[in-house]
């Protein structure tokens, strides 16, 4: 017996691994978010037992995956987005290795990537940003030490901020001051969803925009000047003028 912490994407369901969906199709118990996770992802699942997490608390859940340990029945635990992110795992995994229950974890397509496509930007530029700070706004649980807002902000490079939206002017106030008020940013919601939509704009104009929208939950953030960059440098992968194993030669 096995439990599969299985990345069910964004929300499209066209959006989940090949891996992932065999799983959820031949797993006999299914455990699944159901207030982020579409039900058309367990389209096509034989489950003897499906089960929506959304209104329970840990031990409840550990409940039924102890259970399906019992009848010695694989379970399928599907997550939004890639589990490894924001998927309060870490705490199920404890009791499973306390329990000396067997787990995978299969990965998913991150809300970020989603958010990224939808845009249609890369978040990594040459000579823009080369690397992407993903976090989350510590409002209401302290953040490491060297972790907090202000501190990755200094770094000025491509952020995308989960679970913040309802504080965005806060968000807005500590990135000003490193990123300057005319830093290209964007609110995504639901990104891949149905109902997905967005606003782009800049940190000064962010807020009203995304107030305008209603935007309360559910979306991301995304800050940083690759959003809006007209000039970049260009990567040595495609360059004529860069040998590397699979291009030696003179071919064109």
């Amino acid at each position: 017996m096995t439990v599969y912490f299985i990345g069910a994407g964004p929300g499209d369901p066209e959006l989940i691994t090949l891996k992932g969906q065999r799983l959820i199709r031949s797993c006999p118990v299914i455990l699944y978010a159901g207030s982020l996770v579409p039900r058309a992802v367990l389209e096509g699942h034989l489950a003897e037992r499906v089960i929506d997490t959304a209104p329970l608390h840990l031990e409840q859940i550990v409940g039924h995956l102890l259970e399906a340990h019992r009848r010695g029945q694989d379970v399928a635990r599907v997550h939004s987005g890639d589990p490894s992110l924001y998927g309060a795992i870490g705490e199920q995994i404890e009791h499973l290795r306390a329990a000396g229950i067997p787990y995978e974890i299969v990965p998913g397509v991150t809300a970020t990537s989603a958010c990224a496509a939808l845009l249609g930007v890369e978040l990594t530029l040459p000579d823009v940003a080369q690397s992407l700070i993903l976090t989350r706004y510590g409002q209401n649980r302290s953040m490491p030490e060297g972790e907090r807002l202000a501190d990755l902000a200094r770094h000025r490079t491509t952020l995308a901020i989960h679970l913040g939206v309802s504080h965005l002017k806060r968000i807005v106030e500590e990135l000003i001051p490193h990123y300057g008020a005319d830093c290209p940013a964007a609110v995504v919601h639901r990104a891949s969803w149905p109902d997905q939509d967005w606003v782009t704009g800049t940190l000064a104009t962010l807020p009203a925009l995304s107030e305008a929208k209603g935007f309360r939950r559910t979306a991301l953030i995304l800050v940083g000047p690759v959003l809006a960059a007209e000039a970049f440098g260009r990567s040595s992968l495609y360059s004529a003028d860069h040998r590397h194993l699979y291009r030696g030669g003179d071919e064109s």
